[in-house]
This record gives structure tokens, sequence and C-alpha cells, in this order.
């Protein structure tokens, strides 16, 4: 009889945390976004993904074809610190977004990994648009002017005057340098920038496939 009533006492005492692990599954699972949310949820997804594609697939190939070497990389250097801090606002949206409707108790292997997705998107977006994008652009306007001091950079299209450009690598050892750092830069700028582009891709991808109806 003892041992009844002590199983029926430690039985007890297990009620309030049972209780307590339901009530956080219920809390969690409550609050579905409404038809507003969603849309603003594809919105800014769409919005992300449609500029990456325009600016780092169209935009500049179709640009470079247009206009001398420096007005280019005038332009760029007036366009990308836009974008990059554009990338930022709309993957920080996208991924408040999701953790709001996707609490921590209740993520799976998907939800993981799409988090993750915006995570990297968001913090890829800030190195490009603090430290990256600038420092390129600085090194690109030191090239500019030694560029400018030797009659280049004002021919159209990126493979004009080759010739003139590896001359003044040659003889030039500082203008050497800023090639190199601006190419540093660069890459590291493309890096974060293919990598922001593929997951935001990736989410595009999960969110469209979780569509009940197109």
């Amino acid at each position: 009889m003892l041992g009844g009533l002590s199983g029926l006492l430690q039985e007890d005492r297990r009620w309030p945390a049972v209780d307590l692990f339901r009530l956080r599954n219920a809390m969690a699972t409550e609050g579905e976004p409404t038809d507003l949310i969603k849309v603003l949820h594809l919105l800014m997804l769409s919005f992300t993904w449609g500029m990456q594609v325009w600016v780092s697939f169209i935009g500049g190939f179709a640009l470079v074809q247009q206009v001398t070497r420096h007005t280019f990389g005038l332009v760029q250097s007036k366009l990308f610190p836009v974008y990059f801090y554009c990338l930022l606002g709309g993957n920080l949206v996208s991924l408040a977004v999701f953790a709001v409707y996707h609490p921590r108790e209740l993520l799976d292997w998907h939800d993981s990994v799409q988090m993750l997705m915006f995570f990297v998107a968001l913090i890829t977006a800030g190195l490009n648009g603090r430290w990256f994008g600038p420092a390129a652009t600085e090194v690109m306007f030191q090239m500019r002017q030694v560029e400018e001091e030797h009659g280049l950079g004002n021919q159209v299209g990126l493979s004009s005057q080759k010739d003139g450009y590896a001359k003044l690598r040659e003889q030039d050892p500082k203008y050497r340098g800023y090639r190199s750092t601006f190419g540093r830069y660069h890459a590291l700028s493309t890096v974060c920038n293919l990598i922001g582009f593929i997951c935001t891709t990736t989410n595009l991808i999960y969110t469209a496939l979780n569509l009940s109806t197109i």
C-alpha cells in the first residue's frame, strides 16, 4: 500500500512538468502568420533575389559594354553601397519574420537550414556593405588616379588597352600594389555576394515548394 501511495505521489510530481511542456508547445504553435505577413515575406525574398540577379549578372555586364572603364567604376561605386544595404535590410526583415513564426522548440532540420541561410545572407551583406565594398572602392579610386596620369581608363570596355595596363603594372610598384589589394577585396566581395545569392535562392525554392497552390 505504501508503495502504491509513493507511486501516486511521484506521478503527481510529474504532472506540472508535463503540463509545462504541453503549454510551451501550445504557445509555440499558436500565431499562424496572416496573409499580409505571408505576402510581405514572399515580396522580401523576391525583391532580394531579383536585385541580386540584376546587379550581379545583368546590370554590370550591360553597363561595361557602353561606358568607359572609369565611368563604369564611378557608377559601381555609387550603386554598390545602396545595393548592399538594401540586401542587408531585406535579409534582416526576412530573418525576423521567419524567426518569429518558427520558434526554436519546433524547428525541424528544414527550418533550421532556412534559418541558417537567412543568417548567412545577412552576414555576407553586412560584410560587403561595411568592409569589403568600401575597401575595394577606396583602392579603385587610388588606381584611377594613377591610370589617369598615364592616359588610361577613358576607353570603353574592360578589355581595352591591355598592353598599357600591363606595362603600367610592370613599371609602377605602387600601382601593382593597388591592383593586388583591389583584386583581393574584389574577390572577397564577389564570394560574399555569391554566397548570399545562393542562400536567397535556396530560401526562395523552399518557400515555393511549400506553397499550397500557384
